[in-house]
Formats: C-alpha cells, structure tokens, sequence
C-alpha cells in the first residue's frame, strides 16, 4: 500500500511529463515573442509612445491616481470585513428569526454585480434627490458585495470545525457570544484566510470600476493619459497594469506573512517545543500501548516497571 495519493510515475511517464512540459513552455515563451514582436512592429516601443511619462506632472497624477485607488480600498476592506463577521454570525444564529432574514439579505447582496451598486448609488440616487460622491458610491458598493461573499466564507469556515470545539467551550462554561468571539471566529479566520486574502484582492482590483462613475483612481487617471498626444494607450495599460499587480502582490505577501506569524504563536493554536518525551510519545501508537499492556500487565506502555 502506497502512502501517495496517486500512481507513481514510470520511465515512459516521466518521459512523457517532461516533453509536455518542454511544449507547454516553448508555446508560452513563443506567445510572449509574438506580442512582444506585434508591439515592436507597430511602434508601441518608440520614445514618442512613452515620452508622455518622462514628465513628473504625469507621474504626480499617478500618485494623485493611486493615493485615491488605496483610499477607496482601504475604506472598503474594513467596511467589508466588519460586514462580512455580522452577516457570518447572523447566519449561524440559533434563531431562524435572525438567521433567515441575514441569508436572505447575503444572497441578494452577493447576486447583484459591484458596478450595478455602483450606478445605482451615482446614478440612482440623485433622482430621488439624494446625491452621493463617487467616493462613497465606490466605497458603499464595495463593502455590500465583498462583505456578503467574506460572510460566506467565514460561516462555511465556523460550520467545518468539529462540533465538539462549541462544546467543549460550552462545557467549561463560555456564554454564547465568548465561544463565538473567544474559539469558533478566530479558527475560522485561520482556516479561511487564503479565502479572505483572495476576496481582498478581487476589492482592490474592483476599484477601478470607479472609473465608470468618474472616481478619480488609476483606471480613470491612465483613460485621461491615453487621450495625450502620441496615443500612448498600451504604455498606460502596462504602467498602470504593473502598478496594480505590484499592490496585489504586497498585499499577498502580508497575508503570507501573517499566516505564518498565527501558524507559529502559541496563543493561535501553534505547537509548543518538541520535547524528547513527547518523541517518545509520538513513536508509540495507541495499538501498540494496548498491546504492550496486555502482553506484560506489569509494565507501562514504554516498558518501564508500574
């Protein structure tokens, strides 16, 4: 019996691996050359395409530009997150009085697109005579829908620990709220933090949907740059591009980071020193023990005298 989770591969097979391999990475090095090659041809890399950014107005603007994106984000991470654990623990109350009516106001929150929120509050509003800015039309759109897809998450997070967590807490004497707040929410935010981080993203990348209700963030600020003089529309989109993958990435390797700083703290469930005694402990199974007990009555599990 293998302690694998699938054949392990033959000579042919690796063989096999290999070349496709090899394919696979000659097909995308070739599609890279290719649009590489279409962008030399067509004048994409000439200094008049670029020479609008060698003025330090432009990249003020993109500050400017960028400085708005992360309020924007920044504003709707918390917003998202604070909604997302009040939709989550309404939609594990013990009360179908409070948890019917929270499902139901997810599920509609989650359906509807950010940018239908979005025109909706810019747009919308004002003819009833409520005028929103487009910060907020941002902002507001963005925590509703973020917010009701994190309360998903981390309600399917709660309801995938073992039940005996809730009822050790209740055993030792915890009220409700103390085993929601003190053991089920902070397992679950472990548990689910790749699925948080992931829908962190997604809120700072829908940011630039912004730009459809004239917010003046990076999307909207690189439009405003293609109109320059030369045309400069795919080194806007590259320059613009790079500086949100550059955002995605840190704010990946923040959530990395704290992953492993709650993976290794004692106070978050990580694993105390290995001690020799524990070692020993480790190597003998409970059968063995059983059996050890049952062969010698006057010897402990480890063979030492009772």
């Amino acid at each position: 019996m293998t302690s694998v989770l699938y054949d392990v591969p033959g000579p042919r097979a690796i063989i096999r691996n290999r070349i496709l391999a090899a394919l696979t990475i000659l097909v995308v090095v070739g599609a890279i050359a290719f649009v590489i090659y279409r962008f030399a041809d067509t004048g994409q890399f000439t200094p008049q395409k670029w020479y609008v950014f060698s003025f330090s107005a432009v990249w003020v603007g993109i500050g400017e530009a960028l400085g708005a994106t992360l309020a924007a984000f920044g504003a709707a991470a918390v917003g998202s997150l604070i909604l997302g654990f009040i939709l989550a623990i309404g939609r594990v109350s013990d009360h179908a009085a409070v948890r019917a009516p929270v499902a139901g106001i997810t599920e509609i929150f989650r359906a509807v697109p950010v940018l239908v929120f979005m025109m909706l509050l810019f747009y919308g509003l004002p003819t009833v005579g409520i005028r929103m800015p487009p910060y907020w039309a941002v902002v507001i759109a963005l925590i509703v829908y973020n917010g009701s897809v994190l309360a998903e998450a981390l309600r399917a997070g709660i309801e995938s620990l073992p039940r005996g967590q809730k009822e050790a807490a209740y055993a030792i004497g915890l009220r409700k709220n103390a085993v929601m707040r003190l053991v089920l929410l902070p397992q679950a935010v472990r548990a689910m933090l790749p699925v948080i981080v992931a829908q962190l993203v997604v809120t700072l990348k829908d940011t630039a949907l912004g730009f459809i209700i004239t917010y003046p963030e990076l999307l909207y600020y690189a439009k405003r740059l293609m109109g320059q003089s030369g045309r400069p529309i795919l080194p806007s989109i590259i320059i613009i591009g790079a500086i949100y993958i550059a955002m995605c990435l840190v704010l990946s390797g923040i959530a990395r980071w704290l992953e492993i700083r709650t993976r290794h703290s004692p106070r978050a469930g990580g694993k105390p020193p290995v001690t020799r005694a524990d070692v020993t402990a480790q190597d003998v199974t409970t059968t063995q023990l059983i059996a050890t007990q049952k062969m010698n009555p006057g010897l402990d599990g480890f063979g030492t005298p009772r």
